[in-house]
């Protein structure tokens, strides 16, 4: 793994989340500033991660075949052309309102739902990126790099949202045009200065392998496989209690601290730093000294026991001191799972499995947010925390479960047993 390969794939990927954070928490207000319902912006939030859903796994499969640099340019391509479009919505929407039997208002929201349709569709960075990444390491390694890449997307994630606050003072559309601007420096990095991973060997290998994306047939398959099932179900069910927690979290604390839009900007700010920390410091350690089937079964029951303290906390205080533990078992287990799957299958088959878990947790993202909206609304501010506790407690049975049956489970895979998987 050598800094000329891992520098531009971490600048990637941080640059593709710095962007996609100055516009996320802008959304609900540039879609309410053109007269959508609450209904219809939750919808709009989830369209990107429905699109994901789609388009993840098939990127990450054709990455196997044609290269990871070729489907790097198509997937950031394509975040560009959705970042212009979301910044040129409203001049969009009044061009097309002078031909069209429909007004500016509800023209320009369509625009904006293309936009981030477009972008979930051709958004499979990340899983291209951790494919990269394994095929530049060795197992000895790997679990590090993807902590780096995930160092690289908590870095975004803190300076995104703040930078994309304060250019919201000249429009919501200067935040999407300063994406679009990233998004395009992005694409020279990649264009320039990133070397192919993928040998004209393993390319051959890989020509000849099936292609296709998310499909149910292929889930099912995935799922019933006696090292990877295991893994994906971790990442759904363990994903889906982490996404609960994210997506209903500004409204938690609002509810129950009646904390402002700053004030919770500043915990999130902290929490991303934590797990920048963690992914970037921590995860190198921990691989090192523990396995990785160890650390995914201590990740969930953290997760369980932190979640289960942000559903009951007495005061912001606490709160904060709660979500140290959130972040390490979040951190942790995300980078550790990725790392597992990448040596539970063959290696022509990484960046399809990248791109499958990736359309799982995007499936989790279009879930958890009326989810937990439900169970905050009709239960109480404890109630998305215990319930997301339950599933970490029901998923560290499941793995407990499952280990003796076949021990090999969530254990590194010799690459020579992966080649006959």
């Amino acid at each position: 793994m050598t800094a000329k390969r891992l520098l531009p794939i971490f600048l990637v990927v941080f640059v593709d989340l710095l962007g996609f954070g100055l516009i996320l928490p802008l959304l609900p207000y540039y879609a309410e500033a053109f007269g959508a319902s609450a209904l219809l912006t939750g919808l709009l939030v989830a369209s990107y991660a429905a699109a994901q859903l789609i388009g993840a796994p098939a990127l990450g499969r054709l990455s196997d075949r044609f290269g990871r640099k070729p489907l790097l340019l198509v997937s950031i391509s394509g975040s560009f052309l959705g970042f212009v479009l979301l910044a040129a919505a409203q001049p969009a929407g009044r061009w097309m309102a002078g031909f069209l039997p429909a007004g500016a208002g509800a023209l320009t929201l369509g625009v904006i739902f293309f936009s981030r349709i477009l972008d979930g569709l051709t958004g499979g960075n990340i899983s291209i990126a951790q494919a990269y990444i394994s095929d530049v390491t060795d197992e000895k390694n790997r679990a590090m790099g993807l902590g780096l890449i995930g160092a690289a997307f908590g870095l975004g994630f803190i300076f995104g949202p703040a930078t994309g606050g304060a250019l919201s003072r000249w429009g919501y559309g200067v935040p999407a045009a300063a994406a679009a601007g990233l998004s395009l420096f992005n694409l020279l990095v990649v264009w320039l200065r990133l070397p192919e991973s993928l040998t004209a060997e393993r390319r051959a290998l890989l020509a000849r392998q099936p292609q296709g994306g998310f499909t149910l047939s292929a889930l099912w398959r995935a799922l019933n496989r006696p090292l990877v099932g295991p893994l994906l179900h971790t990442r759904f069910f363990f994903g889906l209690a982490f996404a609960i927690f994210q997506t209903i979290f500004s409204l938690y604390v609002l509810a129950r601290f009646q904390l402002t839009a700053a004030q919770t900007g500043y915990i999130l700010a902290y929490v991303g730093l934590l797990s920048v920390l963690v992914q970037g410091v921590a995860v190198g350690r921990l691989t090192r000294r523990f396995d990785e089937r160890t650390l995914i079964y201590g990740s969930v029951l953290l997760m369980s026991a932190s979640l289960l303290g942000w559903a009951f906390a007495p005061s912001v205080a606490f709160l904060l001191a709660i979500l140290a533990p959130t972040a390490v078992a979040g951190g942790v287990l995300n980078t550790v799972i990725n790392s597992a799957l990448t040596k539970s299958v063959r290696p022509v088959e990484i960046g399809g499995t990248l791109g499958l878990s990736a359309a799982i947790e995007s499936l989790t993202r279009v879930i958890a947010p009326s989810l937990g909206g439900a169970l905050l609304q009709g239960f109480g501010t404890a109630a998305p925390g215990v319930f997301a506790a339950l599933l970490c407690l029901w998923l560290a049975w499941f793995l407990r479960r499952e280990a003796p049956a076949a021990p090999e489970i969530l254990l590194p895979v010799e690459p020579a047993a992966a080649e006959n998987c």
